[in-house]
């Protein structure tokens, strides 16, 4: 049994973490790094996806979905199919 005033640790708040900001938090320029950021994103994996469905299954180092899959991690996925994912003619 636990004297009075004495808190497990499982209960207790750590005081040193950080509220999460809002989007009206940041400034203007970490706006911009994320919407530049959010856009290559998009567009890297929009080109890795075309590429994906054009390419015939022997031009593509394993099965086709488990690169689609692959997919799913952001941003890493599609930059490695880029990379590594395709064979050269």
């Amino acid at each position: 049994m636990r004297p009075p005033g004495i808190v497990g640790r499982r209960y207790r708040r750590h005081v040193t973490e950080k509220a999460k900001k809002t989007w009206s938090d940041l400034t203007d320029r970490q706006r911009r790094l994320i919407m530049v950021g959010g856009a290559a994103e998009a567009v890297i994996t929009t080109i890795a996806l075309r590429d994906l469905a054009r390419r015939p299954s022997g031009q593509v180092r394993g099965p086709k979905v488990v690169w689609l899959l692959g997919f799913v991690v952001q941003p890493f996925g599609p930059l490695a199919y880029l990379w590594a994912g395709r064979r050269q003619h």
